[in-house]
């Protein structure tokens, strides 16, 4: 079990191993979407990137970035990840909409 603590949002959330960031976010009143995002997401696929999230701490408790990450977040810094992409696996820290 790893906990997800929400930086701007002061919110932590309990998450079993191997739940998704996006979903776990959604589920728990987290918005990780922009404005532009909210009418143009793509629902989780990995699609649009409007779900880029900055992990400041605990990105060894993520899953290994996909081929979709590594396309759309080439230029992006190496702490970037998408929401939609990524799996919990230990304590992380988040900061939503960087």
């Amino acid at each position: 079990m790893g906990n997800i603590k929400f930086v701007k949002e002061d919110k932590e959330v309990i998450a079993a191993d191997g739940a998704n960031l996006r979903l776990k976010a959604m589920d728990n009143g987290v918005d990780i979407y922009k404005f532009f995002g909210k009418l143009t997401n793509c629902g989780g696929v990995g699609q649009c990137g409007t779900c880029i999230v900055e992990i400041v701490e605990g990105i060894e408790n993520l899953s290994t970035p996909t081929d979709v990450e590594n396309r759309m977040l080439k230029k992006k810094p190496a702490n970037y990840r998408l929401a939609c992409q990524t799996l919990v696996n230990g304590p992380v820290s988040v900061v939503t909409k960087p």
